[in-house]
């Protein structure tokens, strides 16, 4: 197991940008697929972008695609999700995962690790 914890998270005006990281500890990041996903209040946990162990393929929701992109630094164990052009459905809690398989995975099922989560709120 890899323990994984968010920040980034805040309250932005719709326009504006975040950048979110989360860092985990564990000897195996390397070899994880990493994904975001997120809750909005009332609604269930949804994925939002993916990448393989390498960072050589990624993958996002369609409703983040052009705005939001995912990177790692293995050697830091740390995962990134740059999301601009924030609009207020994107409010939510954002939740890290791990995957112990390499390629890109979308599923929740997929991934057996979990942060805490960090709220963004966006405003409008």
């Amino acid at each position: 197991q890899v323990q994984l914890a968010e920040s980034g998270g805040g309250l932005v005006q719709a326009g504006g940008s975040l950048r979110l990281s989360c860092a985990a500890s564990g000897r195996t990041f390397s070899s994880y697929c990493m994904g975001w996903f997120r809750q909005a209040p009332g609604k269930e946990r949804e994925f939002v972008a993916a990448i393989s162990w390498s960072g050589g393929g990624t993958d996002y929701a369609d409703s983040v695609k052009g705005r939001f992109t995912i990177s790692r630094d293995n050697a830091k164990k740390t995962v990134y999700l740059q999301m601009l052009s924030l609009k207020p459905e994107d409010t939510a809690v954002y939740y890290c995962a791990a995957s112990r398989l390499r390629r890109v995975q979308i599923m929740q099922t997929a991934f057996g690790s979990w942060g805490q989560g960090t709220q963004v709120t966006v405003s409008s």
